[in-house]
């Protein structure tokens, strides 16, 4: 009798995980946005689940988004880089005379009656137009000066634009560090960013010692940035004014305990943090739910950050594992400051917490990233004999 010989079968891969966890992020998400923004709903819209409908409807406007961008092949990206950098620059440049106003802050397009945040749109174009410029440099990316022309053409330049023209300080961070991480990877060499880092670490203790000099002799000029340098330093001194949010935000992260008082039972989200939906919803997180729901929650950006990296590993080429780190680096540069942010670990900046935080623009936008990790994902190859 013959042997059987097996067929070498080859199947395409889909990131179930992946795809599992950002489901339950943006639920999770959703029901912490009614939680703790249906007191303030009612007081200003005479409807509690006003904010609650509102990231429903965009939070599946988000699936949809996702859905197109994992089947379309990521290499069309690739192809389509100028047009999509030409996207970002007339965005930010159309804030000038088209922005709204929102909150004292210009950072708004209204488009087909959704308010769009050129912002996070730049996030998505810097990281397709870095991959680009990595891949076509090639073999150069071994010489250091070509790693810092990819930060400058790419983080420097958006970034400025972002800061400049929207005033837009955390987004301005976030763009320049996508670029800044995904060209540590791509870079052979790590002694010198090791050397970086020291100089950074020894650079950083004396610009604290000479910002914390500027902001007191600034003070009384009333800029805004010197004062939230005050605030991070003794938020405790300035707890009726400036202050105020930051000390309502640790007495809710405190007052949670190891288990919380109960979702839904949260006080401080009753008038005490202004607009604690947005960037300062984690507080309110660990008040009801405690340090336990805290840490699982970071457990979840953790297990989504490693599904990313396990993409990345395995793309099939360096342009779709670029794209994966890029969206990896800018989920996780996100979270740190975020929660960096409401623990008063560093000034505060208004950075949202990815998938959990109010906002339109945003979630749709990283429904889209997540949608290009999967088509990137598509690519993944396993082979059972």
């Amino acid at each position: 009798m013959g042997r059987k010989v097996k067929k070498e079968v080859k199947r395409l891969y889909f990131d179930y995980s992946l795809l599992f966890v950002t489901i339950f992020l943006a639920a999770f998400g959703i029901v912490m946005i009614y939680s703790t923004s249906s007191y303030t709903a009612q007081m200003n819209y005479g409807s509690s689940e006003y904010y609650f409908y509102k990231q429903l409807q965009y939070t599946l406007m988000g699936f949809v988004v996702m859905y197109i961008a994992y089947k379309i092949d990521y290499h069309v990206w690739k192809k389509l880089w100028k047009p999509i950098l030409a996207i970002g620059v007339i965005l930010m440049f159309a804030l000038i005379p088209f922005g709204t106003t929102v909150n004292g802050a210009k950072r708004w397009i209204r488009f087909l009656g959704i308010g769009v945040q050129p912002a996070d749109v730049v996030k998505v174009v810097v990281i397709i137009v870095t991959s680009v410029m990595i891949c076509a440099l090639g073999k150069n990316m071994r010489k250091f000066k070509y790693v810092l022309l990819v930060i400058f053409a790419t983080g420097v330049t958006f970034a400025g634009l972002v800061f400049v023209i929207s005033n837009n300080l955390s987004s301005a961070i976030i763009i320049f560090l996508i670029p800044c991480v995904m060209t540590f990877v791509a870079y052979p060499g790590y002694m010198i960013y090791g050397v970086l880092a020291g100089v950074s670490a020894v650079a950083g203790v004396f610009g604290y010692n000479i910002l914390t000099q500027i902001a007191h002799t600034a003070e009384s000029t009333g800029d805004f940035r010197f004062r939230r340098l005050l605030v991070w330093l003794n938020p405790e001194n300035y707890a009726s004014g400036t202050g105020y949010q930051t000390v309502q935000a640790l007495y809710a992260i405190g007052s949670g305990g190891l288990f919380g008082k109960g979702l839904g039972k949260s006080l401080q989200k009753l008038g005490f943090i202004p607009e604690s939906q947005n960037d300062m919803i984690f507080t309110i997180i660990c008040e009801e739910l405690g340090l336990f729901g805290a840490i699982c929650l970071i457990l979840l950006f953790i297990l989504l950050i490693w599904r990313m990296m396990v993409i990345a590993n395995n793309a099939r080429d360096l342009y779709g594992s670029l794209l994966v780190i890029g969206v990896m680096s800018h989920i996780a540069i996100q979270v740190i400051l975020n929660i960096a942010v409401v623990t008063n670990s560093l000034p505060n900046t208004g950075v949202i917490l990815p998938f959990i935080s109010y906002g339109g623009t945003s979630i749709i936008f990283l429904m889209a990233e997540i949608g290009l990790v999967l088509s990137v994902s598509r690519g993944i190859r396993l082979e059972n004999v």
